[in-house]
C-alpha cells in the first residue's frame, strides 16, 4: 500500500489544523516544560562536571498549597426542576429531583471524583486547563469521567473559553491498530478501508516523556464532536479511515467540560501558575550553584606543596603519612608544604537568594502566613481561620471555576441520563414508615418523558472541611446544643438561622438541614400517634357510654371495614398474580 496515494479524510485534516495552530502558540513545548519544572527535573539538558545540578523547588509547594485549598470543601449536587407550568407534575418534579441528586452523589463515589476533581485542578494550575470527557456506561446507566490531557484537545475557536459555544471539539487518541480495526468492523466499515488503520509513529508531542515511547504498534484516532440543530454529532477517523460518519448523539451538550487556572483574554485555554515562575525558579537554581561552585573553590583549604622536593609524592594526600623530604632540612615545613586560608563569601548572595524565593512565594499568595505557619497554641482556631481565609481572598477566582466545572459536570450527567434512558432510569426512593420511624429504600423506574419534563438546573452546594474549618464548626455547633437550638421549642429558630446562611458557609449547612427535617418527620410522627391515640380513646369512650344496640352498630361497622380492607387485599394479589403469569 502506497501511504502517498491515500487520501487523508476531513476529520484528519481539520485535526492538523488544530494541531499547527498548537504548535504555533508552543502548546506542546510548554506542556513538557511546566511538568518538568513542577515535577523537579529543573536543569533538562544541563551538561556540568564536578558538581551536582542541586535546585530549591519553590514551584511544586506553591502548587500544591492553592490545589489543596481549592479542593478543601465538600461538594454536593442538588438538581431542581423549572417546569413552573405544570402544576400537578410539581410532586412529581420534587420526588425525581431527590431521587436525582442521590443518584449524582452515587456516580461521585463510584467514579472517584474527589480524586479526578482534584487531579484537574492541579492540571489546571501547572499547565493552564484542566479537562475531563465524560461518557456513558449503559448497562450501570452511570456516567463515566476521563480525565483528558490538553495536549489531546483541539477547539474549533482556540479564543474562547466557553466549552458549549465551540463550533467543533477534537480529541485525540493513541490505541493499538489491532484494537481500532476490530471497532471499525464491529461499525461495519468496508475491509479495504480497514487495511488503511496503519501504524504510525506520531508520538512526539504526547504529554510527558514517558508517553512519546510506545511499546505496540499504535494509530492515532481523532473524535470530532459539533453541533447541528441543537444535538451533538460524533465522527470517527484516523488519518486514512473514516470509521463512524455523522452520527446523532442526541446529547444537547458537549460531554466535556474544562477548567481554565485563570481566564486569559483572547484564550481559551487560560494561564496556570507555573508558567511565570519558571524565571525566578532557573533564577535561583543558578544563584545556588554559583554559590555551591565559590565555595568548593575558596571556601576549604588548599595545600601549596614544592612536589619536587619531596620523595613520596602519593603520601601527600593521606592522613597521617609521613612526607619524605630530599636532602633538605625540615625545620620550616611551610616552604615546602604550606595550605591556603578559606576566602569569605559576601552574605549578599545568600540574601539576594532568600529574597527571591520569599517574594515569589509573597507574590504567589503562598508565604508563610497564607501557608498556616501559626503556631496554634498562640491563637484560637478561629483566629487562625480568619487569618487563612483572609489570606485565601485571592484565590477566590480559582473556588468560582472549580464550582463551575463541576456544575458543568453535572449538567452533563443529566443531559446523558435523559437521553439515554429510554427504557426508564432505576432511582433510589428512600420512605420514612410511618409506624416505626424506619428509613426504607426502594428501587424505582422513572419513565424518559418525566426526565425530559424537569427542565432541570444543577446548583452545588459547598461546605468547607479544613482543619480549622472543622474546628469552628464543632465549637459552634457545640454552643447551639447548649443553648438548647435542637429542642422542640428552638426548633423553628434554628431553621430561620441555617436557612440564612451562605452555602458556602464555614457552618455546615446541608447537614443542619437534614437534621432538623428529622426532628420535623420524628414530631410529625408523634403528633400523628398522639392523634391516633386520642382517636381511639374517644372512639372507646363513645362505645363504653353507648346503648346495647349502638355498640351492635359500631361492632357491624368495624366488620364491614375489615372485610372491605380483605377484599381489596385479596383482589390486588390477584392482580399481581395475573401480571406475573403474563
Amino acid at each position: 500500500m502506497d501511504i502517498k496515494q491515500l487520501k487523508e479524510t476531513p476529520t484528519w485534516q481539520l485535526y492538523e489544523q488544530g494541531r499547527n495552530y498548537a504548535r504555533t502558540m508552543n502548546m506542546f513545548s510548554d506542556t513538557d516544560k511546566n511538568y518538568r519544572m513542577y515535577n523537579g527535573n529543573q536543569w533538562e539538558g544541563l551538561k556540568i562536571s564536578g558538581i551536582e545540578p542541586v535546585q530549591l523547588n519553590f514551584i511544586k509547594p506553591i502548587v500544591k498549597y492553592k490545589v489543596g485549598i481549592i479542593n478543601q470543601n465538600l461538594y454536593a449536587i442538588n438538581y431542581s426542576s423549572e417546569n413552573f407550568e405544570l402544576k400537578d407534575f410539581r410532586e412529581t418534579a420534587n420526588k425525581t429531583c431527590k431521587m436525582l441528586n442521590k443518584k449524582a452523589s452515587k456516580i461521585w463515589e463510584k467514579d472517584n471524583l474527589d480524586y479526578k476533581i482534584r487531579k484537574v485542578s492541579k492540571d489546571s494550575a501547572i499547565n493552564d486547563e484542566g479537562i475531563i470527557y465524560v461518557d456513558y456506561d449503559e448497562k450501570n446507566q452511570m456516567p463515566k469521567n476521563e480525565i483528558l490531557s490538553k495536549n489531546d484537545v483541539f477547539y474549533g475557536n482556540e479564543n474562547d473559553s466557553d466549552i458549549q459555544s465551540q463550533p467543533y471539539i477534537i480529541i485525540k487518541q493513541r490505541l493499538p491498530i489491532i484494537e481500532l480495526q476490530k471497532i471499525a468492523r464491529d461499525l461495519k466499515v468496508k475491509e479495504e478501508d480497514v487495511e488503511k488503520i496503519i501504524g504510525d509513529n506520531d508520538s512526539f508531542e504526547e504529554a510527558g516523556e514517558d508517553a512519546k515511547q510506545e511499546k505496540d504498534n499504535m494509530c492515532t484516532l481523532v473524535t470530532k464532536m459539533y453541533k447541528k440543530d441543537g444535538t451533538v454529532f460524533f465522527e470517527k477517523s484516523t488519518r486514512f479511515c473514516e470509521i463512524q460518519k455523522e452520527e446523532d448523539s442526541g446529547l444537547t451538550y458537549y460531554p466535556l467540560e474544562h477548567m481554565p487556572w485563570e481566564e486569559k483574554e483572547g484564550s481559551a485555554r487560560g494561564e496556570g501558575e507555573v508558567r511565570h515562575l519558571i524565571p525566578n525558579q532557573l533564577e535561583v537554581n543558578k544563584t545556588i550553584m554559583r554559590r555551591l561552585i565559590v565555595a568548593k573553590q575558596t571556601a576549604y583549604p588548599q595545600r601549596v606543596v614544592a612536589i619536587d622536593k619531596i620523595q613520596n609524592k602519593d603520601s601527600v594526600g593521606k592522613v597521617g603519612a609521613t612526607i619524605q623530604v630530599k636532602g633538605q632540612e625540615v625545620e620550616d615545613v611551610r616552604k615546602i608544604f604550606n595550605t591556603t586560608q578559606p576566602a569569605q563569601m559576601s552574605t549578599d548572595v545568600e540574601k539576594v537568594m532568600d529574597e527571591l524565593i520569599n517574594t515569589t512565594r509573597e507574590l504567589s499568595n503562598a508565604g508563610s502566613v497564607a501557608t498556616g505557619d501559626v503556631n496554634p497554641e498562640d491563637a484560637s482556631g478561629k483566629a487562625i481561620l480568619a487569618v487563612q481565609q483572609a489570606s485565601q481572598q485571592p484565590l477566590v477566582e480559582q473556588l468560582s471555576a472549580l464550582k463551575a466545572f463541576i456544575e458543568g459536570l453535572a449538567r452533563i450527567w443529566l443531559d446523558m441520563i435523559t437521553v439515554y434512558s429510554t427504557d426508564g432510569l432505576i432511582l433510589e426512593d428512600e420512605q420514612v414508615d410511618d409506624i416505626t420511624g424506619e428509613t426504607i429504600t426502594q428501587q424505582i423506574t422513572v419513565q424518559q418523558t418525566i426526565l425530559q419534563q424537569l427542565q432541570a438546573t444543577v446548583k452545588v452546594d459547598v461546605t468547607p472541611k479544613g482543619a480549622f474549618d472543622k474546628y469552628a464548626q464543632e465549637v459552634s455547633m457545640e454552643n447551639m446544643l447548649k443553648a438548647g437550638f435542637f429542642s422542640q421549642e428552638k426548633l423553628g429558630e434554628l431553621k430561620i438561622y441555617v436557612e440564612t446562611l451562605d452555602d458556602d458557609s464555614v457552618m455546615p449547612k446541608q447537614k443542619l438541614l437534614e437534621a432538623i427535617k428529622k426532628q420535623e418527620e420524628a414530631q410529625s410522627r408523634i403528633a400523628m400517634i398522639e392523634s391516633q391515640a386520642n382517636e381511639m380513646m374517644q372512639r372507646a369512650n363513645q362505645f363504653l357510654n353507648g346503648d346495647v344496640y349502638q355498640q351492635a352498630m359500631q361492632i357491624q361497622e368495624a366488620q364491614n371495614q375489615i372485610q372491605t380492607e380483605r377484599n381489596a387485599i385479596g383482589k390486588e394479589r390477584n392482580n399481581i398474580s395475573y401480571e406475573q403469569a403474563t
